[in-house]
């Protein structure tokens, strides 16, 4: 266990930004399967409104460091690839 008042603050403070960003992550990850789900179903203004929404707690997520930036980045343009895809079949 910590010895410094310091420390025992420190342990206090990781533990409560740990569940934050449990939390942030698990929102992540809801927004991500929310446009997964509407692709899956095949309902394509669904999933650019979902894709829309999602594209933004990515961001936030991003830049409160909950994720890295290049793992963001990379989320955004698969699901967005997804989405477009079902343009293309639906086109077709």
């Amino acid at each position: 266990m910590a010895n410094t008042a310091q420390a025992r603050k420190r342990v206090l403070q990781n533990e409560k930004h740990r569940l934050h960003n449990a939390s942030m992550r698990s929102r992540l990850r809801t927004f991500v399967k929310k446009v997964l789900k509407a692709v899956h179903d095949g309902n394509q203004e669904e999933a650019r409104i979902a894709l829309r929404t999602a594209e933004s707690v990515i961001d936030k997520s991003a830049g409160k460091g909950v994720v890295h930036r290049n793992a963001a980045s990379r989320t955004k343009s698969r699901l967005s690839a997804r989405v477009k895809a079902m343009g293309n079949v639906a086109a077709h």
